[in-house]
């Protein structure tokens, strides 16, 4: 009887979530090219496992199989076989719903050849994810190894697809994961949904493997600021007519308020459910101390020394084990313990509770109900948990262009650019191309040399502007040198295009030619020149030893210019002198003036001068 209630304690805490849970269906595009009965674009749900060509497109051409239809069985046992001929396009299987996993039909489609499989729905319902068995013995590790997409398509376009192949036409079809992932800016935020229990079977395994061998590109994004990573755990409250039974005490840590499933789904050995609760809150403790100090990126490497020094099956899964783990990375104890706090007290855990109110989806993003979950860009990630899969979902979280190094290798995406320079425009003698690698694929933008800005459509013109383009294959125009001499069509300034120096004609692009100006009596035409011409310029002289003035194109004799400058400066020192003696004389004229003004005004006041009136008439006394 006590087996049987902790049974429903325990399958309490593994439901409530999905109950009371709103979870989000992630879908991707898919279009139909032909025939033209069914051509357009439907929605598709992505499968949780597989890897899904995140950022990425596959054109295929779709299969239904005579055979063998739900693909529950091997297809080498019907000698049926999808592998595509050499220039022919991949297959897409097409299945039906039913009899099996539906990790069991992308299983058997793989290894015929398939490159993606598509389960019909065989009722009239809105799409749901298609996840992963609920197996623990080793029969489910196959899953692990499901590496084409898959995709859950509706009854309706499933009927058709099958109608147009059973007339004879050929059904060609785009998968399009480009838009499944949100991509606004050059900085991804994801999180990474799990727990510290090593013993739940197979997909313990592969978590654990998964932060092993995804730590090092973790870090990397990390510590370059490409990338803000939060890790979360899923917790579950007791319910309250069950909190001060043994299950629940057993399972659940502060008054029943957050809960962990049994790690061996039984009550009477090994360790318990709130050892789960107390380990979780500490890795997570850990993370808010680490990313407080400027470090968040140790948490991978607190998680992965953790994995391999304290496991569950050598019964070292504790606090003294954790705490080992943590002085080795340097990481403050003290602060990690005060963020635990009191496990056993009737209150609330700040960190604890904020998990279970983050674990409610909010806006487009479903509540988070399985583990372990990914959710990049606030969109739940669908496919396999495995470094590649996950690194290129996570490349396709940056804005085009924008993506670091690690997004372009090759193990992660292909370089258009290496065939026929993406079809840019592309400078070969300059070796300055347009094109410009990134996760979706190839641009043609023109680029930045240098501090010089290229402007064109990219495809086909790019053309330096601005200050400084002369720097850059001398803006791509003519330029040559020759008898010591250079001359460029390129004028260093914010003009464009290109113009062929003085001395020259020509387009300035392809070809400036030298003007000869003698010939064309362009120069050096006076009686008494000489013209000859030379690359860019000319040379004139004169006859008879006389100078070349080449302002006025004309020539002057060596002793006139003599006499002339001489004539010049002495008519100039003539011509201060008199300006000098004349100001001289205004001045003392003027001085003059006002000195007998003023002589007459003093005696004006005291005898009547000739100039005044003799008629003053007096006063009557």
């Amino acid at each position: 009887m006590r087996e049987n209630f902790g049974f429903l304690i325990c399958v309490w805490i593994l439901l409530w979530g999905n109950c009371l849970g709103r979870f989000v269906v992630e879908k991707n595009s898919l279009k139909v090219t032909s025939p033209e009965s069914i051509k357009g674009v439907y929605e598709c749900a992505i499968g949780n496992f597989g890897v899904p060509q995140y950022g990425g497109t596959l054109v295929g051409t779709v299969v239904y199989p005579k055979a063998n239809q739900g693909a529950c069985k091997i297809f080498d046992d019907f000698d049926i076989s999808f592998k595509s001929k050499p220039g022919g396009l991949p297959t897409f299987l097409l299945v039906d719903r039913g009899d099996c996993f539906f990790t069991m039909k992308a299983w058997n489609a793989q290894k015929a050849g398939a490159a993606a499989i598509l389960v019909a729905d065989n009722k009239d319902e809105p799409l749901i994810t298609m996840d992963t068995p609920e197996e623990e013995d080793a029969s489910a590790e196959y899953v692990l190894n499901i590496t084409i997409p898959s995709a859950l398509v509706s009854k309706s376009l499933g009927d058709s697809i099958k109608k147009a192949l059973s007339l004879g036409e050929m059904v060609n079809m785009n998968l399009d994961w480009t838009e499944s992932l949100p991509h606004p800016d050059e900085r991804v935020e994801y999180e990474f949904w799990t727990n510290s229990n090593d013993e739940c079977g197979p997909k313990c395994d592969s978590q654990i493997e998964f932060v092993k061998n995804f730590k090092g590109a973790a870090q990397i994004l990390e510590q370059k600021g490409y990338t803000q990573f939060t890790p979360h755990y899923i917790t579950w409250y007791c319910p309250e007519a069950f909190i001060l039974s043994k299950q629940c005490k057993s399972q659940c840590i502060n008054h029943g308020r957050y809960c962990a499933p049994d790690p061996e789904q039984d009550f009477s050995k090994g360790y318990d459910g709130k050892d789960v609760v107390v380990q979780n809150l500490r890795q997570a403790c850990l993370f808010k101390v680490a990313n407080e100090s400027g470090k968040p990126w140790l948490w991978w490497d607190y998680v992965t020394d953790f994995a391999i020094r304290c496991p569950m099956k050598d019964e070292k899964y504790t606090k003294e084990c954790a705490d080992q783990v943590i002085r080795s990375l340097g990481v403050d104890l003290t602060k990690i313990d005060k963020c635990i706090g009191d496990t056993e007290a009737d209150v609330d855990n700040p960190v604890l509770k904020a998990e279970q109110d983050t674990q409610i989806g909010k806006g487009s993003r479903g509540d988070v109900t399985i583990l372990p979950t990914l959710v990049i860009n606030n969109r739940q990630y669908r496919g396999k948990l495995d470094r590649a899969a996950v690194l290129k979902a996570i490349c396709a979280g940056f804005q085009e262009t924008t993506e670091p190094a690690i997004c372009l290798s090759e193990d992660i995406e292909t370089n258009e650019c290496l065939e026929n320079n993406g079809g840019c425009w592309w400078d070969k003698n300059a070796n300055i191309t347009a094109c410009r690698d990134t996760f979706r694929g190839r641009v043609c933008e023109c680029p930045i040399v240098n501090g010089v800005k290229f402007s064109g459509d990219g495809y086909t013109h790019c053309e330096a502007s601005g200050a400084l383009h002369c720097e850059i294959n001398n803006g791509g125009c003519w330029r040559k040198t020759q008898d010591g001499r250079t001359y460029s069509a390129c004028v260093d300034d914010h003009s464009h295009g290109c113009k062929c120096p003085p001395g020259f004609k020509g387009d300035g692009v392809n070809s400036c030619e030298d003007v000869d100006e003698c010939k064309e009596k362009l120069a050096c035409q006076c009686r008494e020149c000489k013209c000859k011409n030379t690359w860019g310029s000319y040379e004139c002289s004169c006859s008879g030893g006389s100078l070349y003035m080449r302002e006025h194109d004309t020539c002057i004799g060596k002793e006139a210019s003599t006499k002339v400058s001489w004539g010049y400066v002495w008519a100039i020192i003539f011509g201060l002198v008199a300006a000098g003696a004349a100001g001289y004389a205004f001045y003392k004229y003027r001085i003059r003036r006002y000195m007998d003004s003023e002589i007459r005004a003093i005696m004006a006041q005291y005898m009547p001068l000739d100039n005044q009136p003799n008629n003053v008439h007096h006063p009557d006394i």
